[in-house]
């Protein structure tokens, strides 16, 4: 049964952060001791605005589990929250494909606005490593308690859910206590990461340049057209510390990156800077891209040369972004109605990094407009996976020593009517003193393994020089 909505706004001026929360109070309570015994699933929402905050240092400073944080790429989409409201979940070895269908169908008894914020496994038919024991095939939440930014409008939200024989009694006293546990006021706690001891790399150097060797054989016997081949760098930290500090440190606020911070237990968080839009889904609208070719600015004249221009030159880079670009729009023709793919191939520049860009608008079909259509037409783009697709996936399982977990896979949120999913890569797993950051390389005919390693490093820099400064 689908649940029923019901949203209650307060208006006027944006009050101080202590003020918000007490009003919310009142409207819970106000709400509770004049509804109804429900008949139904019902998601009630209480809203309020609220005067500027930093969201992510609001998060930062709360004591509540699961916590999350969103912001798109152009920062007009921020959302940070704690607690789950209501949760959307799936845990068993299969195909891609169940996993998607499986969400769609959870999805469609939930109220049709409310936004679960979550991610998939990048293939569940992998085994995962033990560091992903928190995130199963998916998992997507609706925040109990929400900061949210849309459009440089700031509110602080709520969120009761209540489901046939539980207690609206109980769920309302329940949401009162998590409010008056929000902390309003920012204290003085270091944002300093500890000491790293250590960093190794799966595969090493040695083992990278063999595996390469093999895929380079296999695109001359015309096998693959295109692999992804990534790798596994883990550091190891003096102590436990919040993994939400990589995001406070973040050194490159203004980067056009998706950044995504979800961490459904204390301590254990999958986090990631993403420039690639896996879409956006609106009605039957959809937005998606090609991403793929990429080069250092730090490598070409020790970072006074024009990386653009490069490789907007680069023949082996213009190759492997026609392989993505011209993938996504085949994958697209059985579910859409119309498809608009740029013909001109731009540069996106990163702080680091310089990325070939193509941008994507099509139509859904009736029968598509829906995002299990769309995650099984789109994932996992040639610039995370490889061509053939199914073909690559086999020999991702066989050539990494490691499971990718959420690396690589869909994250974002969703909802009955609309959705947006980031690509989970420049990302990394906290797990006790541990991070195992991901990052990889598209291979094709021509490329040279010793620059892809290099490359990788390039990716991951970003994450590793957090670890290295001081707050």
């Amino acid at each position: 049964m689908k649940q029923a909505s019901y949203s209650k706004d307060h208006s006027g001026a944006p009050l101080p952060m202590d003020m918000a929360v007490n009003t919310l109070q009142h409207m819970v309570r106000d709400y509770a001791s004049l509804a109804n015994n429900l008949s139904a699933p019902r998601h009630t929402t209480f809203s309020i605005p609220v005067e500027p905050v930093d969201p992510l240092l609001w998060l930062h400073h709360q004591d509540h589990y699961p916590k999350l944080f969103w912001s798109n790429r152009e920062k007009n989409d921020i959302v940070a929250g704690i607690g789950k409201a209501d949760t959307i979940e799936f845990d068993s070895i299969g195909p891609n494909s169940r996993s998607f269908n499986t969400l769609q169908r959870k999805l469609a008894e939930k109220d049709p606005d409310a936004r679960f914020f979550g991610g998939f496994c990048f293939n569940n038919q992998e085994h995962q490593d033990r560091q992903w024991h928190a995130f199963k095939s998916f998992l997507f939440i609706l925040p109990e308690v929400q900061i949210s930014v849309q459009d440089g409008n700031q509110s602080l939200s709520c969120s009761l859910v209540t489901k046939p024989g539980e207690s609206l009694e109980k769920q309302s006293r329940h949401i009162l206590d998590l409010l008056g546990s929000i902390r309003t006021t920012a204290d003085s706690a270091s944002r300093d990461i500890p000491g790293l001891q250590s960093i190794t790399f799966l595969p090493d150097r040695k083992r990278w340049l063999e595996t390469c060797g093999q895929i380079l054989e296999c695109f001359e016997e015309g096998l693959m057209g295109k692999i992804i081949l990534a790798r596994q760098t883990l550091l190891e930290f003096e102590e436990i510390f919040p993994p939400l500090l990589f995001l406070l440190n973040f050194p490159y606020p203004e980067s056009s990156v998706f950044r995504y911070h979800f961490e459904p237990e204390k301590n254990t968080a999958f986090f990631s800077f993403t420039p690639e839009r896996l879409y956006r889904r609106n009605g039957d609208e959809l937005l998606t891209e090609a991403l793929a070719g990429t080069c250092s600015m730090q490598t070409i004249d020790k970072g006074n040369g024009d990386a653009c221009k490069k490789l907007l030159n680069s023949e082996k880079d213009i190759r492997e972004h026609k392989f993505v670009k011209d993938t996504i729009a085949k994958e697209l023709e059985p579910i859409c109605s119309s498809i608009d793919m740029e013909e001109d191939v731009r540069a996106l520049q990163l702080n680091r990094l310089v990325h070939l860009y193509t941008q994507c608008r099509a139509t859904l079909n009736p029968e598509s407009r829906n995002d299990t259509a769309v995650l099984n037409a789109l994932h996992p783009t040639p610039a995370v996976g490889g061509v053939p697709r199914n073909k690559a996936l086999e020999e991702i399982i066989h050539l990494e020593p490691f499971s990718r977990g959420w690396y690589a896979a869909p994250v974002g949120w969703i909802s009955g009517s609309s959705a947006e999913f980031a690509v989970g890569i420049r990302s990394a797993v906290a797990w006790e003193k541990k991070l195992y950051l991901y990052s990889g390389a598209g291979l094709v005919r021509g490329s040279n393994p010793a620059a892809e390693w290099e490359e990788v490093d390039q990716k991951i820099a970003d994450i590793l020089a957090i670890t290295r400064q001081k707050a």
